[in-house]
């Protein structure tokens, strides 16, 4: 088991020649999950050529343009793709609103739409592949991080399995989380399977400050990608007015948060050579990289 990672856009405020805006796409057991919709972002993901039908979920992290501007377009992309089957839409108070808007200039879909409001950070939601988590930032406007945990069965026990006396031909359907029912008894997955392993997770933020609540949040994620919209430490002024964070507050982000490695993203249009600034992060966090548009990892359940 793993997941595939990959950045379709990786601006802030406006899209550059070789730079579309803000959003993020994993695919988990076949399924696609994107988070924010940026203008450029479904160019990108022909680009990227992982496809569109098998997107079954779009997260935002809240309703500024270059976060959710490409949507129209990667709706129509999405149903041209083939797709009938519901997709689901996540983002803060409000989405329904703003999408039905967008949706004037795209009002016949395939697909049936799905909603779901985060009102309640404290919530978790489970889609089955993947656990939903937020947080909620200081920006201009409400805006959510998301964390993204893939979860690990047990490791299964054949020394269970014979204790039970159960044909092998069910050992499958137990290991795959169903309950079997054999000669009158009933038979559980956590008969046969260990206590669950290490998973995987991934965090997105961006648009906001470096809250207190973010180190909790990411904790030993596997990736964390976070926006760096300014690579030099003297824009701290102007990152703190609106409400955005510069290259070594998101470094220490992933230090306090003892995350696997920190991709930066979100970079402002003035900000032409990243590269230039990195060492800012990899100081504090040596494991940085700076994002670019269809960068992409795969990530392996640890042994």
């Amino acid at each position: 088991m793993m997941i595939d990672i990959a950045l379709l856009g990786t601006g802030g405020m406006m899209p550059m020649p070789e730079r579309f805006l803000s959003s993020m796409l994993m695919r988990i057991n076949g399924r696609l999950i994107l988070t924010d919709c940026g203008e450029g972002t479904q160019v990108s993901l022909k680009m990227l050529g992982w496809g569109f039908k098998a997107i079954d979920t779009i997260c935002f992290t809240h309703y500024h343009a270059d976060h959710i501007s490409g949507l129209p377009g990667m709706l129509l992309t999405i149903g041209n793709a083939g797709r009938t089957e519901p997709l689901r839409l996540v983002g803060p108070a409000g989405l329904k609103k703003i999408v039905d808007g967008l949706r004037l200039i795209c009002p016949e879909l395939p697909f049936k739409t799905e909603f779901l409001e985060i009102t309640d950070v404290n919530k978790k939601y489970d889609f089955g592949d993947f656990i939903l988590s937020a947080n909620e930032g200081d920006h201009r406007v409400k805006c959510l991080s998301y964390r993204f945990d893939v979860p690990r069965k047990g490791k299964f026990s054949v020394e269970r399995a014979k204790e039970l006396e159960l044909p092998v031909k069910y050992w499958s359907v137990l290991q795959n989380g169903n309950t079997v029912e054999y000669e009158g008894k009933t038979f559980t997955p956590e008969m046969v399977l260990g206590e669950a392993r290490r998973g995987i997770s991934v965090s997105f933020c961006t648009d906001t400050r470096p809250v207190d609540s973010l180190v909790g949040f990411i904790k030993d994620s596997d990736l964390f990608v976070c926006e760096g919209m300014y690579g030099e430490n003297e824009k701290l002024p102007k990152a703190v007015e609106y409400k955005h964070m510069i290259f070594s507050e998101a470094a220490k982000l992933a230090k306090l948060g003892n995350v696997g490695e920190l991709w930066l993203t979100h970079l402002s249009p003035s900000l032409s050579e990243p590269e230039a600034f990195l060492d800012n992060a990899v100081r504090i966090f040596p494991k940085t990289k700076i994002g670019y548009d269809r960068m992409s990892e795969r990530i392996n359940f640890a042994e």
